[in-house]
């Protein structure tokens, strides 16, 4: 079941997607979603029987302003280095543990809108992630309950200024740019998703520039999230950024960055494409 946050002529709204077609969760009597709500399989089915007898308010998906599923996230957890390909690309060792690094709330913009360039000398890079949506409160988890504290799974575009990052020796200012955390456009929840199964791919222009499978992850998602919790509590709408493949600008030769003008498409099987314009500042 996909989830979408959407706007269409009034307040932000939650809709679940059937096609080509989006189904207005605010008719709900039980009103609209929280992410512990989206943890529950119980009220899943509830949601798909109201879709399935055409109960729900529908529109047409077109006719919808796509928002973040996370617009204001208490926290962005990063992995560092989580792909196998990505490691051999930079010709590092493959970690012992996770490498974790965080992002400002405050990148976070919706499906659609511009990534602004801050211009300069400053290197923007793309790497697309899969992003785990915390539901549930979670401290020092074991990598079994993982799953039930999952809201769902979206796509996060983690843009990166190199020369920031680069230049400090260290990630946050380099990764914390306003507009640097794209999102969407969809929430995955359920079952119908193996996080650590699925195909990503990045275009730029509509040339592929990364392409490849969470099955080169090196530390699952339950993994991963256990190792997080074990350091840190997580919240409901917390968002964890689980690491991109190989085939980031700048390791390319010669590097290839994004300019203005230039058009990202982050796509994840099974959760959709993210498209955002490169922009000036």
């Amino acid at each position: 079941m996909r989830f979408v946050r959407y706007a269409a002529g009034g307040p932000p709204t939650w809709g679940v997607t059937n096609g080509d077609v989006v189904h207005s969760l605010g008719a709900l009597p039980e009103g609209e979603p929280t992410y512990e709500e989206m943890t529950n399989k119980s009220y899943h089915k509830a949601v798909q029987r109201h879709v399935d007898r055409g109960a729900l308010p529908q529109r047409p998906l077109e006719d919808v302003s796509l928002l973040a599923p996370v617009p204001k996230p208490g926290k962005i957890v990063c992995a560092g280095l989580n792909y196998r390909d990505h490691a051999e690309e930079q010709e590092e060792e493959i970690p012992d543990a996770p490498l974790l690094f965080s992002k400002a709330p405050t990148t976070v913009t919706n499906p659609g809108d511009p990534i602004v360039h801050p211009g300069g000398d400053e290197d923007v890079d793309y790497e697309v992630e899969l992003a785990v949506v915390i539901g549930r409160h979670a401290a020092d988890l074991d990598p079994s309950a993982v799953p039930d504290h999952v809201a769902g799974y979206t796509v996060l575009n983690d843009v990166s200024g190199r020369a920031a990052q680069f230049n400090d020796g260290q990630y946050f200012r380099g990764k914390s740019y306003d507009t640097f955390s794209p999102m969407g456009p969809t929430l995955a929840v359920g079952d119908d998703l193996d996080p650590n199964a699925v195909d990503v791919a990045l275009r730029v222009n509509g040339e592929t520039k990364q392409e490849s499978n969470t099955d080169q992850f090196i530390f699952e998602i339950p993994e991963l999230v256990s190792y997080i919790s074990e350091n840190m509590t997580l919240r409901p709408g917390d968002v964890i950024s689980t690491g991109t493949p190989g085939g980031v600008g700048i390791f390319r030769d010669p590097p290839d960055l994004l300019e203005p003008g230039d058009v990202c498409e982050a796509e994840i099987e099974g959760i959709g494409t993210l498209e955002n314009p490169v922009i000036e500042a």
